[in-house]
């Protein structure tokens, strides 16, 4: 059985639908801006935020939205289906306006908002969130436990997470810039982004895709540090491939998880080339949405679905001298080339890492 995916959305300081942020990427735009005394000691700091995101309970904002562009690309019939599970990754929820309950509260306005049959299942798993809960719907597709899955990620930048990143010594006092040899850390970021997947074509008002498989790996090597030898995402990719009967040959192109930092992007870089992957052509869009957390996989699966569709690979902002030891293929400048499938990756903290591949319908 095929597990289709398509209506992907982005909502961003770029763009409220995917293909204005593709376009936008394309173009060579990013979302990130400089700040004046947001840090935790007052600092100016680049992040890319949504400026006409003013309202209260931003993430109940991008949730709702989010889910209602996608409704909008789908049969209006299955949203309140007994057949429909709504999957939510984020990693802090509603956590600047609802200290206590940041998630639970915002599930509950979504599922009376829309009729929904079922309690929304929140995925939180650092930033592999968006990933594994694509790669959780389709587990429940293929098991017939649910025919639809609306998939959708959002975080709201909040002093919370950024005061945090600050303790860490992970953000960048520059737009971060993935995989290069002058990146200082992330440049953190908010939007909200989603996808159906179905084991129906019909259900789609345009042509969907083909989720082919997903997995995802912990190397438990530290709570915030990865694995050195990048042994998670080594992992993830090689049983995604094998589960998913695609060869390596077969991949046309990597979208990376690339924060920015020291030791992921060197951790990326060892992995891929363990996987005999270093002449793919790679790219990070941190440069373009900074670092969105849950929402992070979501957005960069619409962008690579987007790419597919549209036989244009997208450069890896930011990105100027290779400053990893891997020898990875990163895009410098856009490519044009006909895309069919296509590899996400993504890693956070914990040691977690997840990998899902999608391609165009044979």
């Amino acid at each position: 059985m095929i597990t289709y995916i398509g209506s992907e959305n982005i909502i961003s300081p770029l763009g409220s639908s995917a293909q204005e942020n593709f376009l936008q990427v394309k173009n060579g735009k990013s979302g990130i801006n400089l700040f004046k005394n947001v840090g935790v000691g007052k600092e100016d700091l680049h992040l890319s935020k949504i400026k006409i995101l003013t309202v209260d309970y931003k993430f109940d904002y991008l949730l709702s939205n989010c889910l209602n562009n996608i409704v909008n690309e789908s049969a209006a019939s299955i949203i309140d289906s007994e057949d429909t599970i709504v999957i939510i990754s984020t990693t802090k929820g509603d956590i600047e306006d609802n200290l206590t309950t940041p998630i639970q509260q915002s599930i509950n306005k979504l599922q009376k908002e829309f009729n929904l049959a079922h309690t929304p299942i929140v995925i939180s798993n650092a930033c592999i969130s968006g990933v594994l809960a694509m790669n959780t719907a389709n587990n429940f597709i293929q098991s017939n436990t649910y025919k639809h899955a609306f998939v959708i990620g959002a975080d709201a930048i909040s002093s919370f997470v950024l005061y945090g990143f600050q303790s860490l010594y992970a953000v960048s006092d520059e737009p971060c810039q993935p995989f290069d040899k002058e990146r200082k850390g992330i440049t953190l970021g908010e939007a909200a982004a989603g996808v159906l997947m179905s084991d129906d074509e019909s259900v789609f008002k345009t042509e969907p895709l083909e989720f082919v498989e997903g997995t995802s790996s912990n190397d438990a090597n530290h709570i915030s540090g990865p694995s050195r030898t990048g042994e998670g995402l080594y992992r993830t990719v090689s049983k995604t491939l094998e589960l998913g009967n695609v060869n390596v040959a077969e991949i046309d192109f990597i979208s990376a998880h690339g924060t920015g930092t020291l030791f992921n992007d060197e951790m990326e870089s060892i992995a891929f080339d363990r996987l005999d992957m270093n002449n793919i052509p790679l790219n990070s869009l941190k440069g373009y949405f900074g670092h969105t957390l849950g929402a992070a996989g979501l957005i960069e699966s619409a962008i690579a679905m987007q790419s597919i569709r549209n036989n244009t690979l997208i450069k890896s902002l930011g990105f100027k001298e290779e400053g990893t030891s891997g020898g990875i293929n990163i895009l410098a400048e856009n490519l044009e080339k006909e895309v069919t499938t296509i590899l996400k990756t993504a890693s956070g903290f914990g040691g977690c890492n997840a990998s899902a591949i999608i391609r165009k319908l044979k």
